[in-house]
């Protein structure tokens, strides 16, 4: 008896231990594991047709104070200005952002405004404290183009927020930027995957995927 005492005994401790063990491992946060996170695939791209009069384009930020200073933004700004020309060339609404104080002047001339185009002025969400989806309202718009920076700042914030208010959102990742490629990334995965009413009512693409 005594032998299958102790035996029992040594069997609740392992036990024990086994439980601990299985318990530490998901007591850990994200940042105890940040180094063994492996990156999800990359989210597809798709080609998109939009109807010209109903989709409007979102320029954010892109200001000489926040863009010179990225190569990234200054390397995505000759496609955003393709993108740009095809968009008004095909009469859709072109409206821009900016933040802080920065002014229209501010903007960077490869993408500057043309004739009365809109301005909206906030911090990383655009539809926060502005006109923007009145703007979009008046004018029939359904979709809804993000390009500019910062990718985890006003990209990200507005074009969520543009999802959560019903619009169908459209984000060409090579008109997206940020001073790091890790912030693009999970800006991209976030804007595929959220729930609720972002990651559906999002479409991940590329511009020259972009036709009118």
């Amino acid at each position: 008896m005594r032998c299958i005492r102790i035996g029992l005994l040594a069997m609740t401790a392992a036990g024990c231990l086994v439980a601990l063990s299985a318990h530490s491992v998901v007591a850990q946060t994200i940042v105890d594991e940040w180094a063994s996170v492996k990156a999800p695939p990359p989210p597809e791209l798709k080609p998109v047709t939009l109807e010209a009069k109903t989709t409007g384009l979102l320029l954010l930020d892109l200001v000489k104070q926040i863009c010179e200073p990225r190569p990234r933004c200054v390397a995505s700004l000759p496609k955003v200005q393709k993108l740009a020309s095809e968009a008004r060339a095909n009469g859709v609404l072109v409206v821009y952002s900016l933040a802080g104080q920065l002014t229209k002047a501010d903007i960077l001339s490869q993408v500057a405004p043309t004739g009365n185009e809109p301005l909206v002025r906030s911090g990383a969400n655009k539809f926060h404290g502005t006109d923007l989806e009145q703007i979009f309202k008046d004018k029939g718009i359904k979709t809804v183009i993000v390009v500019g920076t910062a990718a985890h700042g006003a990209v990200l914030n507005t074009a969520g927020a543009a999802a959560l208010n019903g619009f169908k959102v459209i984000v060409p990742v090579d008109g997206v930027s940020s001073a790091e490629t890790y912030s693009e990334q999970y800006t991209a995965w976030h804007l595929a995957n959220a729930p609720g009413g972002i990651g559906p009512n999002v479409t991940l693409t590329k511009i020259e995927m972009i036709k009118f």
